[in-house]
């Protein structure tokens, strides 16, 4: 499919599936695709930053492929390694079968039939059905040196195999990088992406997105349920609900034949929308009545 020739269009593939997109929102990612810039997404977990990685590739029929970031990953990991435990049986069959040229084994051992591709170097390969989109999730969880490996391979869109030598991408991957902002990412990384953060939707949007992704759920019960994660999200948590939490409860409560929130429902089920015992513990007793009478006199007709 080819890339949209505007931002409606934009919106409207990506509501095509399932994703609830917002104009300023589609038009970064309108220009990410018309520039071929990498586009890094800041905000809170849950948002849906992960997300619109995959709808724009399930919208623009692309392949995905996903960089999940941990303490610790290095360059060799993101790009490649070579299979050991395959090498050392070639050694051993070669050496059994009286065939150990070392000049030979050692070009045979280092060739594309031994080297495992990581995502960077996967993103790099051509594609028939055109060039795949490269999530780098939660960029924040590394360190600097991996940042700056990250920025030469941004810059080039090419990685270095020193046995193999240079390979480049023949059309740069679509770029995708997420932080939670745990830690501020360098500002020469940054100034490589279009930049955009991804905040807590409105009322009438977060309603679409649940409609959207749990259109079994009664439109009073979807209202109910959004008013009063809104609600939860004003109080002093730590971790307030995402969007993601929000689509998990009102699943949990369609499970459980709720029809509406009443304060012991809320208590049963406060597991799918907090993930803290003493957030949870603050929403014990009277508390979880005082939001949902708030929550519901905000949808109250004036």
């Amino acid at each position: 499919m080819r890339n949209p020739e505007t931002i409606d269009a934009v919106q409207s593939m990506l509501a095509q599936t399932g994703y609830v997109c917002a104009r300023p929102l589609a038009t970064v990612v309108f220009l990410s695709l018309k520039l071929g810039r990498p586009l890094f997404l800041e905000g809170e977990a849950g948002v849906g930053k992960t997300e619109i990685a995959k709808a724009l590739a399930k919208g623009l029929g692309r392949k995905l492929i996903r960089l999940q970031c941990y303490e610790g990953l290095d360059a060799s990991s993101a790009v490649y390694e070579w299979n050991f435990p395959a090498q050392m049986i070639a050694i051993r069959t070669a050496e059994a079968s009286g065939n150990a040229d070392r000049e030979v084994l050692q070009r045979e051992l280092f060739s594309p039939d031994f080297l495992i591709e990581r995502p960077l170097l996967e993103a790099m390969r051509p594609d028939e059905h055109g060039a795949p989109v490269l999530l780098i999730d939660e960029l924040d969880r590394t360190d600097e040196p991996f940042e700056a490996f990250l920025l030469e391979a941004l810059s080039d869109f090419q990685v270095t195999i020193p046995e193999l030598g240079t390979i480049k991408a023949p059309e740069p991957p679509i770029v995708i990088l997420t932080s939670n902002r745990t830690r501020e990412v360098h500002d020469a990384l940054k100034r490589r992406c279009l930049y955009h953060w991804v905040d807590y939707p409105d009322f009438d949007r977060e309603v679409e997105i649940l409609h959207a992704r749990a259109p079994e759920a009664a439109d009073a019960l979807s209202r109910e349920v959004v008013a009063f994660v809104q609600r939860l999200r004003t109080e002093d948590l730590f971790k307030k609900p995402g969007v993601a939490e929000t689509i998990d409860w009102a699943k949990c409560l369609l499970a459980l034949d709720v029809i509406d929130l009443s304060p012991e429902v809320i208590s049963d089920t406060l597991g799918a929308i907090l993930k803290y015992q003493d957030d949870i513990q603050k929403l014990q007793g009277s508390e979880a009545k005082r939001l949902l009478d708030e929550a519901q006199a905000s949808l109250a007709p004036a």
